[in-house]
C-alpha cells in the first residue's frame, strides 16, 4: 500500500475510485490491463490520501444531488479498508449532504457500513451491487481467492434485503470451459431469488482479455487448470471478446430463470435505476 495525492475524485458520471489496485486476486481481473496505465504493482494498492477532501469539495460544487458510485475499477471493500475506513468516511459525507450511493463489491465487509447505507437509503437511495460469478465454492476460491466466497456474498445480500437495502448482482465474467454451465447459472439465479435482488446484470456469457490481464489469466490457468490455456488460444487467439460457445443456450436459461423468479434482467433498465436520483423529499410532501 502507498499514498498518492489526487487532483480529482469524481468522474463526469459521478463515479469515484478511492483505491487503485487490488489484493482480492481474481484471476480474470480486467483492471490489470495495461490500457489503464497503472504505474505501480497491482497488489501495491494506491490510496488517494486526499480523497475525502476532494469528495467534500465535489459535493459542494454540485448543483443537483446525484447517486455517487464506486467500485467499477477497484473494489472499495479491500482488506485495508477495515483500518483506513476511507469508504466509510465517504459514506458519512454522502449521508450528511443527502446524496445517493451505489457500489460494486465482492466483499461482505460492506455490511460493516449497514448503518450508513440505511440512513442514505432513507433519504435518497443506496444500492449495493455484488459480483457473483461462480456458484461452486471450491471453484470460487480458485477464481476469486482472497475475497468473500459466493455463499458469503449470498448471505450478505440476504442481510441487506432484510434491512431494506436494494441490491443488484453482476453475473460476469462467466469463463469459457470453466464455469459456463447450466448448474452455475441456475445456482447463482437461485441465490439471487432467495436474496430478493432487484436485478442481475449479464451482457453475455464469456469474458474479455487485454494485454496485462491476459498474461496473468493464462498463468493462473496453467497453475490451476492444466491444458485449458491452450484451448483458449486455439479457440480465441488474441481476441478481446471471448464468448462462451454455450452463450446462446445459457443466455436463454438466464432470461427464463430470472423471469420465473421476478428478477429484472434488462441491463439498461437496471442502469437507469442505479443512476437516477429519487425525489423522495418531493414524494413525501405530495403524500
Amino acid at each position: 500500500m502507498h499514498y498518492k495525492r489526487a487532483k480529482g475524485i469524481l468522474s463526469a458520471k459521478n463515479r469515484m475510485n478511492i483505491y487503485r489496485g487490488c489484493t482480492h486476486g481474481c484471476i480474470y481481473c480486467d483492471s490489470r490491463s495495461e490500457i489503464y496505465n497503472m504505474d505501480h504493482e497491482f497488489e501495491d494498492v494506491e490510496v488517494k490520501e486526499n480523497a475525502l477532501e476532494l469528495l467534500k469539495k465535489a459535493i459542494h460544487s454540485k448543483k443537483e444531488k446525484c447517486i455517487i458510485g464506486t467500485g467499477a475499477m477497484t473494489d472499495p471493500y479491500l482488506p485495508l479498508e477495515k483500518e483506513l475506513e476511507y469508504v466509510r468516511k465517504s459514506l458519512k459525507l454522502i449521508d450528511r449532504y443527502g446524496f445517493g450511493f451505489t457500489c460494486i463489491t465482492k466483499s461482505d465487509l460492506v455490511l460493516r457500513d449497514l448503518d450508513l447505507l440505511k440512513s442514505i437509503n432513507n433519504k435518497s437511495r443506496a444500492v449495493v451491487q455484488m459480483t457473483m460469478t461462480t456458484y461452486d465454492e471450491e471453484l470460487c476460491r480458485i477464481l476469486e481467492p482472497n475475497v468473500s466466497t459466493t455463499f458469503e456474498r449470498f448471505k450478505a445480500l440476504k442481510k441487506l434485503n432484510e434491512e431494506n437495502i436494494p441490491t443488484v448482482v453482476w453475473m460476469t465474467p462467466i469463463l469459457p470451459f470453466i464455469n459456463d454451465n447450466k448448474d452455475n447459472i441456475k445456482g447463482i439465479v437461485e441465490y439471487c431469488s432467495e436474496a430478493n435482488v432487484y436485478g442481475i446484470i449479464c451482457f453475455e456469457m464469456g469474458l474479455t482479455l487485454r494485454e496485462g490481464n491476459r498474461e496473468h489469466f493464462y498463468s493462473k490457468l496453467d497453475e490451476h487448470f492444466p491444458g485449458i490455456k491452450e484451448k483458449y488460444i486455439r479457440t480465441y487467439g488474441d481476441s478481446y471478446v471471448l464468448p462462451s460457445k454455450r452463450n446462446s443456450q445459457l443466455m436463454k436459461l438466464f432470461k427464463r430463470k430470472t423471469r420465473e423468479n421476478g428478477i429484472l434482467n434488462d441491463s439498461d433498465m437496471i442502469f437507469e435505476y442505479l443512476n437516477k436520483f429519487p425525489k423522495k423529499d418531493i414524494q413525501a410532501k405530495l403524500f
